[in-house]
């Protein structure tokens, strides 16, 4: 196997999909990785990116996670790193972003790295330090709200500070529209001050890529998957189909949901106006009858197998804080997470070829439960959010097409294009 030009680690399953789905974009083969793998890489890849489930544990959890991750990509000849957190820069005082990125910074010896968490296609942009959702700060959008990591400060210097011991600094929007050259210089001037990462400002695409060529020096780049798109020049990489290329798709086709955004809600809302096939997972339910997840699986088994079926925990905030309540924050979210990982390899066993999973901590324990170690990413369905291809002992031809999608990404009718796109594609 070839050395990889770029080694990634991402504190998502979902999150690890939107990364590689953009280095496939500009014409990296990749290949994601569940967790961190015991020996070599199989096969070729430009760049490899291991999917971790770190986001929220506790921090030196955490850290010691993305650590071993590190050392296996330094094994494999990694040339440059990338740590990816959301695009919503989901953390807490206590972590995780900043204690991740100072281990890394370390293990690797780096001295300056960035932040920039900015994804202009999904409307998260970053200006004067700034991060915004849509068109509104990210303390006034939908994530003040969220059960594990509510995020009520927009200042991405002033939350970054809080994690870190190290000087935290901002490359604004007047220096990036002036391109690479500024933006190095800004680094260097920084890096003088005793500066060592710095927030970076981005409100287009055009700006991540005049960033790219200013961080082909750093041995180590945090962000979220906006930042990718300007990596793969650097490594003399242009965009090429081959990089998106999957086997045929079979089989049935059905979605997961667990992600309880207001963009998936309204997403399953969408495909059940659709008359679209719908099985609801109350999780007062699964506290109180254990056969819960059977039923589920029976139902979908008489379902119409020409047509997608989905299974869905998804519910609004009120709802998943009365479960909270009443069982744990913790215990809520693993209740659910147990249940329809059970129900996608169910499914999966039944014949489901075609699988679409929605949040990031169901997509962890889904590919787990699946017993998937690894995925090669696809064609893009939505920024973001790509099919992928794996292998997996529970599908009956082997392996099976599935996305990973993280709760805030996608339109409305994504349960609906995701499938005909993989059609196109196919």
């Amino acid at each position: 196997m070839s050395k990889i030009l770029l080694g990634c680690i991402a504190d998502d399953f979902t999150g690890a999909t939107d990364l590689a789905s953009n280095l496939v974009r500009e014409g990296m083969r990749v290949v994601q990785t569940i967790g961190v793998p015991q020996g070599p890489l199989d096969g070729d890849a430009d760049a490899v990116v291991v999917a971790l489930k770190s986001r929220t544990i506790p921090a030196s959890e955490a850290v010691q996670q993305s650590l071993e991750a590190a050392r296996w990509l330094k094994a494999q000849g990694a040339q440059q790193y990338y740590f990816k957190y959301c695009s919503t820069f989901d953390s807490t005082p206590a972590g995780n972003i900043g204690p991740v990125t100072d281990a890394l910074m370390a293990e690797l010896n780096a001295g300056f790295t960035i932040a920039c968490p900015a994804f202009p296609e999904n409307g998260r942009v970053v200006f004067k330090g700034h991060l915004f959702v849509g068109d509104v700060l990210l303390q006034e959008s939908g994530m003040r709200n969220h059960p594990l990591t509510p995020m009520t400060d927009s200042n991405l210097v002033r939350v970054l500070q809080a994690q870190t011991s190290r000087n935290v600094g901002l490359i604004d929007h007047t220096v990036v529209e002036q391109g690479s050259a500024a933006i190095k210089a800004r680094i260097d001037a920084l890096a003088a001050k005793g500066i060592t990462i710095a927030v970076v400002d981005a409100t287009t695409n055009e700006d991540l890529r005049k960033l790219g060529p200013a961080l082909e020096q750093l041995s180590l780049v945090t962000a979220g998957s906006g930042v990718a798109i300007g990596l793969p020049k650097n490594f003399g990489l242009e965009p090429r189909n081959l990089a998106s290329s999957l086997p045929p798709a079979e089989g049935r086709r059905a979605i997961v949901s667990g992600s309880c955004s207001v963009a998936t809600n309204a997403q399953v809302a969408d495909f059940k106006q659709r008359g679209g096939a719908a099985y609801p997972i109350d999780p007062f339910q699964l506290l109180e009858n254990p056969s819960s997840v059977e039923k589920a699986l029976r139902w979908a088994a008489d379902a119409d197998h020409s047509l997608p079926v989905l299974i869905y925990a998804t519910a609004d905030p009120d709802a998943v804080k009365a479960v909270q309540q009443k069982i744990g924050v913790a215990e809520a979210g693993e209740l659910v997470e147990h249940a329809l990982s059970s129900i996608a390899r169910g499914l999966v066993q039944q014949g489901v070829g075609e699988l679409i999973v929605a949040g990031g901590e169901t997509s962890g324990a889904c590919v787990k439960a699946l017993d998937i170690m690894q995925m090669r990413i696809g064609p893009q369905i939505a920024p973001g959010v790509p099919w992928c291809y794996a292998q997996s002992p529970h599908a009956a031809r082997g392996g099976l097409h599935i996305t990973l999608k993280s709760g805030n990404f996608g339109a409305t009718d994504f349960f609906t294009s995701a499938f005909t796109a993989l059609e196109v594609a196919a």
